[in-house]
């Protein structure tokens, strides 16, 4: 695990579920720590850190550039 860096943190799973499947469609190297952990005891999420997101270091750029565009619904129209 050295070479992975920790990139965000969340608090529950359902919150980078579509970065999950984001991530898996452009082939970036990730894992979630905590995660089993936090599905089995919800609360304890604040207590141990949440949920860690680390991304292999080759791979980060484009992870937070897709985490950039994720965020940055400009490309989302109302009609």
């Amino acid at each position: 695990m050295e070479h992975f860096k920790t990139i965000a943190i969340f608090q529950y799973p359902a919150e980078y579920a579509v970065l999950q499947l984001l991530f898996d469609q452009e082939g970036i190297r990730y894992v979630f720590q905590n995660e089993t952990m936090i599905s089995v005891f919800p609360f304890y999420s604040n207590a141990i850190g949440g949920i860690r997101l680390q991304v292999h270091i080759d791979d980060i750029s484009q992870a937070e550039q897709i985490m950039k565009d994720f965020n940055n619904p400009s490309n989302l129209k109302i009609v």
